[in-house]
């Protein structure tokens, strides 16, 4: 199926930044292939239904886990398959382990790592593979974090591998330019989200404060 809309890829869609990127995508007019873990079935089924009703647009849902490479392959295969190219990859999806460096976990140093890390690499990966196989550009944009420009108490790994985002980005941007397809990432502050929402009760039940004082201490805006 083919359309003379652009389509984008957005990872970890179902809810958080990654919820706020496909509705303005949508609103913008690109058609959407969005993604997330099967437990967010109904999430992101909802928010399908909300973008084709209010913006017209053809989206595509697909589940898996960005750590898994062929999960990632399937994504794209499926999304081209279904709208017919690829303009934009947006590796959005991301976890965070708040724990000082001794403190940290092998398992949560490799969930940290696959998920952010690995994810996002496997997310350019295979967009880059498409993108260069049609020959017309394109965009690939991941989740940086302000933790990726600047160390933080208390987030050793997650900042690590933000860091690394931003390397990667680089990196790949000098690779791809030659074939008109930019690489950038973005780096937010505290969001309102859900992981937010998770980090403020961790550290509010080690501190004994209230909740969302974290939040509030960070520099939420709400």
């Amino acid at each position: 199926m083919s359309s003379s809309r652009r389509v984008a890829i957005i990872t970890g869609a179902a809810e958080g930044i990654g919820r706020g990127i496909a509705l303005r995508l949508a609103k913008d007019g690109l058609d959407l292939g969005l993604f997330d873990l099967p437990r967010s079935q109904q999430k992101l089924e909802q928010l399908a239904e909300e973008i084709r009703k209010e913006f017209g647009v053809r989206v595509v849902n697909v589940y898996g886990d960005v750590s898994k490479e062929e999960d990632v392959k399937r994504l794209v295969d499926t999304v081209v398959q279904e709208l017919g190219s690829l303009w934009a990859m947006i590796a959005n999806a991301g976890i965070s382990v708040n724990r000082v460096l001794h403190e940290t976990s092998a398992e949560d140093l490799d969930k940290v790592i696959n998920v952010n890390f690995k994810g996002t690499f496997f997310s350019y990966k295979y967009a880059a593979i498409q993108l260069i196989k049609q020959g017309k550009g394109g965009r690939i944009v991941g989740a940086s974090s302000i933790a990726g420009k600047k160390g933080m108490a208390g987030q050793t790994v997650y900042s690590g591998t933000k860091f690394a985002i931003r390397g990667m980005t680089q990196s790949a941007a000098i690779d791809y330019g030659k074939y008109g397809i930019t690489v950038n990432s973005y780096a937010p502050g505290v969001i309102d989200t859900p992981l937010m929402g998770y980090l403020d009760e961790y550290h509010t039940s080690k501190s004994g404060q209230p909740k969302g004082s974290w939040t509030k201490s960070v520099g939420l805006r709400w």
